[in-house]
């Protein structure tokens, strides 16, 4: 009933739409068709979209969160959030059906990028296992990040302090290996975006989408994922007993 409930009100807002899906579909087309002649990365347009899609990807989990603390945080501020609490089902539910409608909305997100991409050019021969573990680790992210929305989806007093979640989220991309390789970038830059988790898993990802190996990226990328997802759980869960204490 909770999820049933948290999905229809994803499929009836249209900011939910723009924010994670027209978003990211928009710079996809930014990068591509604007910006793409400027920066050299592979020797085609077809190419750099190839280069591009595992950045974008990362960029549309990161939108798609910052609406999950928004409804949290319209949920806790309204009072359904206490009221749903008093009906007969497991306190962690009310959590769930928050995380399982993230995890619902950004796999139709990042399908709908995909298609757009392929018709703007991208390609890829990798099989069946490879598409399952791009699936897998981007799942991973997601729900990582899903659980770490959760923190100021219950904690955050006002629309702008959940709204600023996401940003550092978003960024980060920009200061990894998502748009540009990080071999022209200054020295401090360079180190911080190699040793960053965006760029394991943009690296991983692309690598498995190339038929390329992936060699200690993938399991650097799939640590980062796992770590954080298990400091996001513990933090959410702390959080939510907080609340309902």
């Amino acid at each position: 009933m909770l999820l049933r409930r948290s999905l229809r009100h994803v499929v009836r807002s249209p900011d939910t739409i723009v924010t994670t899906v027209l978003t990211p579909i928009a710079m996809l087309l930014l990068f591509v068709y604007v910006l793409g002649g400027a920066i050299r990365v592979g020797g085609d347009r077809g190419e750099y979209v190839d280069y591009l899609l595992p950045g974008i990807l990362v960029i549309t989990i990161a939108s798609g969160i910052a609406y999950t603390a928004f409804r949290l945080f319209t949920d806790v501020s309204g009072g359904v959030f206490d009221r749903l609490r008093s009906l007969p089902v497991a306190r962690s539910a009310v959590l769930w059906a928050h995380v399982l409608t993230s995890l619902v909305a950004s796999a139709v997100s990042l399908l709908l990028v995909v298609l757009v991409a392929l018709a703007m050019g991208f390609r890829s021969g990798a099989g069946v296992l490879d598409w399952l573990a791009v699936a897998a680790i981007l799942l991973l992210l997601t729900l990582a990040l899903t659980w770490l929305a959760v923190v100021p989806g219950l904690t955050a007093t006002t629309v702008d302090g959940v709204s600023g979640f996401s940003y550092p989220l978003i960024f980060l991309p920009f200061v990894a290996s998502a748009f540009v390789p990080t071999d022209g970038m200054p020295g401090p830059v360079r180190w911080f975006a190699e040793h960053q988790p965006v760029t394991s898993i943009v690296d991983t990802v692309r690598g498995l989408l190339a038929q390329q190996p992936v060699g200690a990226d993938g399991w650097v990328a799939v640590a980062w994922c796992v770590g954080l997802l298990v400091v996001a759980r513990v933090l959410a869960g702390v959080t939510y007993r907080r609340r309902i204490a």
